[in-house]
């Protein structure tokens, strides 16, 4: 058994992993986009998948699943194991991530989502599944016993977004078994809708993420706190708060805390007046999903939909969709000062809709930038990130852009754990891990994270690839 990385070993982005069983089996664990500094690479699948009989998706951020149309066109054809949720919400991505950044014709885009729907196989969470090399699952097969598998796999949520898994493989027959375990990404605990990751009983080979490997979150209560406070002074100046957002988690997580906000709010204030706008028909779609998906959300989401509310659904939130509406809307705002939040995407503002309010708005000083998740290297996220805070100015699509709005980073709002969430996850392992291979992160993050896992795990070997 060994493991080979093919993404996300330089940075956060593209996701890629491949689990060899034997010289001839192996499985892959995502196979995601490169994004910011990492986007420069070639996307086309350049490693040998001949020994590939299955593909794990452990969710659909696109840093996790956008290299799989490159995948499906360098001929692979076995199962896709993802969760029912991501089964659901997968094609879905795929097919935006082809049209913004691929091709137009429907006829390719057709073919590549009938390819993609032929292969996905969903598992239910926490349920193993025997599978035997190079044969498809189906529901006889499923939790079978067969003792001629080469592996099993089972699914455990993670916390991460709507239908995140990491994923448990077992290699061998008993008792000379060795488990396999990848994180995917982590979500971080107390965050809003979904319940925290709890760690896997027993892992002898963990791959591990370490986006935020160096640093810690603000708890729960002093991040929405902040969020309040940065928004009542945005807004007392009629200006408008953009706040970059992906489309599937952050988004539905925001929408969730302002519900709350308003909830909370005495009558009459300035929170039952403000609008809150999500520019995104993809946000639009994946939050109808995490509303058919209510069986999956933590124990407070469930009992605020008990008390008649609707934490994602609420008389202040305005979708737009087409894209005649968004430029209107971009031109209103500039036209009519007025208190209004903004969510779009991309989250890293390296696309979507966003880019255009930010060429827009970026040079009015009324205007308040919300920093809400990761801004990788490279992107345009991160450039506004750096040069805000200073006066400085960013490129948009080659035209210099000046920087008088505030610029705000709340970091509790990760979608990621933190440090001590990803320690917290590796020591409460009851049979813990002899190699620990640590991948999804900066060089710093990685070092950082390794650094603290050494101290407490002095028996098992810690790599960066």
């Amino acid at each position: 058994m060994h493991i080979k990385h093919h993404g996300a070993v330089k940075g956060v982005t593209g996701s890629c992993h491949q689990l060899f069983i034997d010289d001839t089996n192996s499985v892959l664990v995502d196979c995601g986009l490169f994004q910011g500094e990492d986007s420069k690479q070639d996307l086309a699948i350049e490693f040998d998948i001949s020994t590939v009989k299955a593909l794990i998706v452990t969710h659909c951020h696109i840093d996790h699943v956008g290299r799989i149309p490159y995948f499906l066109a360098a001929g692979f054809k076995g199962p896709i194991y993802t969760s029912i949720a991501t089964a659901k919400l997968l094609p879905m991505v795929i097919e935006d991530a082809l049209k913004v950044g691929v091709t137009r014709d429907e006829a390719v885009i057709r073919t590549c989502l009938k390819l993609l729907e032929q292969q996905i196989i969903s598992l239910d969470y926490n349920t193993w599944y025997c599978i035997p090399v190079g044969v498809g699952l189906n529901s006889e097969k499923a939790a079978s016993s067969n003792q001629n598998s080469l592996y099993k796999i089972r699914l455990q949520r993670a916390g991460h977004i709507l239908g995140s898994a990491y994923v448990e493989i077992e290699l061998g027959k008993r008792p000379n078994t060795h488990r396999v375990v990848f994180s995917g990404d982590l979500g971080a605990p107390y965050t809003p809708l979904l319940p925290t990751p709890k760690p896997p009983y027993r892992a002898d080979t963990l791959v591990i993420e370490s986006t935020y490997g160096d640093k810690n979150h603000q708890g729960r209560k002093e991040r929405v706190a902040v969020l309040k406070k940065v928004i009542e002074r945005a807004v007392s100046d009629n200006g408008v708060v953009l706040i970059p957002a992906f489309s599937i988690g952050r988004t539905q997580e925001l929408l969730y805390e302002f519900e709350q906000l308003i909830h909370s709010a005495r009558k009459r204030s300035m929170w039952h007046e403000l609008q809150i706008i999500v520019d995104s028909p993809m946000a639009a779609n994946f939050t109808n999903e995490y509303l058919h998906f209510k069986a999956l959300w933590d124990n407070e989401a469930k009992k605020r939909v008990k008390q008649g509310r609707h934490p994602l659904d609420f008389k202040q939130l305005h979708t737009i969709d087409s894209h005649q509406e968004h430029l209107a809307l971009i031109n209103f705002l500039a036209s009519k000062p007025q208190p209004a939040i903004i969510i779009a995407a991309s989250g890293m503002c390296n696309g979507g809709r966003i880019v255009n309010y930010l060429e827009r708005f970026l040079p009015d000083k009324t205007t308040d930038v919300i920093f809400v998740g990761y801004q990788g290297r490279g992107t345009l996220g991160r450039d506004i990130q750096k040069y805000g805070p200073r006066g400085g100015y960013v490129f948009i699509d080659n035209k210099k852009v000046m920087i008088k709005a505030q610029v705000h980073t709340i970091s509790g709002y990760s979608a990621h754990s933190d440090q001590k969430g990803l320690i917290n996850f590796v020591t409460g392992i009851r049979k813990k891990p002899s190699l620990i291979k640590i991948v999804h992160g900066d060089e710093q993050a990685k070092q950082a994270l390794a650094n603290e896992l050494c101290t407490r795990l002095a028996t098992a070997t810690i790599k960066i690839p």
